[in-house]
């Protein structure tokens, strides 16, 4: 298993760096290295602006980053960057690739999806899904081959499921100290943190307290709490009450906070990103360290069940579920509910339905299969939860939010890329092409200090994130012509054009904009604090 060299991450402030100093290397005079990118206009990953400068790499490493004609290095492979962008590949901080990665198909494996997008890093286990077994877990991926680097948070929602299971309870004493333990077994093993997905049954059961409780012994070992926090919109505690919570639970645990794809998600909470970020920069000035990410994409990609449900009607499972619904005095209480989410969420209309085995409603949304069947919605979703529900592309964003929380320093870019939504095979080049390059919401400077150095430097990632020498060759090689996304809410399964080099630890993985067939990718484990899993 390979562990991240101790590396030093240097803060965004030195990474401002001119030309000249970039010329400042690893690599002896007159060098032969591996590869050599000529003439591109290099971001670093910090904060400055991009120079013209090339990056050498050996052994899977940055080796030099400068003028490599007066250094006098030559290379096996040159590759000419004239007129575009070099920038250290991009790391992906929520997303839902472990199924990819773990497949038995080795084109699966090659994560194209991310890495078609000059994605070398994901982070799984979001969303509160991920087991505590990390070191097992990342050897099999290493040693069936992986394309892309993946590190991963432990899940919450999976500690609690094996201890108890979908009960609508809180542990007692001997449960809590068992789930305690296999979030230390996880972080001393490499895991970032400790990842809720409190909106969804059955962490939605859990309590603030619980959570603490759990998030301490990642805190211990220096981890980060990231949360779907338990509300985004006004269906229980209401957005602004679930972003107090994760800062309660900062505080509670004494560990840095970090919310999942941040959105405004429904009509009841449209407009209110400036009274969240408002409350972000209050904790923050309190000491509180808090981040976020965001995918670029006005629809949010869910369940059916996740987005209509009660939660009371969820608890013990979808079986349990199935029966309420069909129950002649609970069943018309929860549709009742269900009409009030659809309300929330936009309607009918703004429930795209995808990946469902009810083939006459995949492509459509609730209201055009609700007309089609001659039923109200509410009766079509239950009859599509009956034949095993579906996935569901949700219309529920502003512009307005979107930019407002994408503008904030600390607001990094992720995908939550899943089946279904063309944000798994899209969110960098869709926020590079529409928020960069057309509408020019956040400079280039800032696209890629948000998609590497900011998400490297908040999770501890040593030695990735930047074009430094000493680094690991992760890096992509953008053409601010062609650089785009392809698939669409119709289509989400389209790979992204543009760029046209990507290297995963020194290797190949897109080369001259077609993928290849290397599985260099590796686990990134995250480093305990210093005698914390004695």
């Amino acid at each position: 298993m390979m562990t991240s060299k101790k590396i030093a991450v240097a803060g965004a402030s030195a990474l401002a760096l001119s030309a000249s100093a970039l010329g400042m290397a690893h690599a002896q005079q007159g060098q032969k290295v591996d590869v050599l990118i000529k003439g591109g206009t290099v971001y670093d990953g910090g904060a400055g602006a991009g120079v013209t400068a090339d990056v050498a790499v050996s052994d899977g490493e940055i080796v030099f980053v400068g003028d490599a004609a007066k250094a006098k290095i030559t290379a096996a492979t040159a590759i000419d960057a004239k007129g575009k962008i070099v920038a250290p590949g991009f790391i992906d901080p929520h997303t839902h690739y472990f199924e990819d990665l773990s497949s038995t198909d080795a084109g699966m494996r090659r994560n194209l999806a991310a890495a078609m997008q000059g994605v070398t890093t994901v982070f799984v286990g979001s969303d509160g899904r991920a087991a505590p077994e990390i070191k097992d877990t990342f050897g099999k991926l290493e040693q069936n081959g992986i394309g892309t680097n993946v590190a991963t948070y432990v899940g919450f929602g999976t500690l609690r499921q094996r201890v108890l299971g979908d009960s609508d309870r809180a542990p007692n004493a001997a449960e809590l100290d068992q789930m305690k333990g296999m979030v230390a077994k996880a972080m001393c093993e490499g895991a970032l943190g400790l990842s809720t997905g409190l909106f969804y049954p059955p962490q939605s059961y859990a309590k603030t307290d619980e959570v603490i409780a759990l998030a301490k012994e990642a805190a211990k070992r220096g981890g980060t709490y990231d949360s779907h926090i338990r509300d985004e919109s006004s269906y229980t505690i209401g957005l602004k009450g679930a972003v107090q919570e994760v800062f309660d639970i900062g505080t509670g645990a004494d560990i840095p906070v970090h919310i999942g794809h941040i959105k405004a998600l429904g009509v009841d909470v449209h407009g209110q990103a400036g009274d969240i970020i408002k409350m972000v920069e209050a904790a923050q000035a309190s000491g509180l360290k808090v981040t976020a990410d965001q995918y670029p994409w006005a629809a949010s990609g869910t369940g059916l069940s996740a987005a209509l449900l009660p939660r009371w009607a969820q608890v013990d499972g979808e079986a349990a579920t199935l029966k309420r619904l069909a129950d002649p005095s609970l069943g018309p209480k929860i549709r009742t509910e269900m009409t009030e989410n659809m309300r929330r969420r936009g309607g009918a209309d703004s429930l795209l339905l995808t990946r469902t085995r009810v083939q006459e409603a995949q492509g459509k949304t609730l209201a055009e299969i609700a007309k089609i069947w001659n039923v109200d919605p509410i009766e079509a979703a239950v009859r599509i939860l009956q034949q095993g529900g579906a996935g569901v592309a949700s219309f529920n964003q502003s512009e307005a939010d979107i930019k407002a929380f994408m503008r904030q320093p600390w607001v990094m870019t992720s995908s939550d890329g899943s089946e279904g939504h063309p944000r798994k095979y899209a969110s960098f080049a869709e926020k590079y092409a529409k928020y960069v390059k057309t509408e020019k919401t956040v400079s280039m400077t800032d696209f890629v200090h948000r998609s590497t150095g900011l998400t490297a430097d908040t999770f501890g990632l040593t030695g990735r994130g930047y074009l430094k020498p000493g680094y690991h060759a992760d890096i992509v090689v953008l053409d601010p012509a062609t650089y785009a996304p392809k698939a669409t809410y119709v289509q989400p399964e389209l790979l992204s054009v543009g760029a046209e080099q990507v290297l995963v630890n020194g290797k190949f993985v897109v080369r001259d904009g077609k993928p290849t067939d290397a599985l260099p990718g590796k686990g990134v484990l995250r480093t305990p604090t210093a005698g914390s899993c004695n």
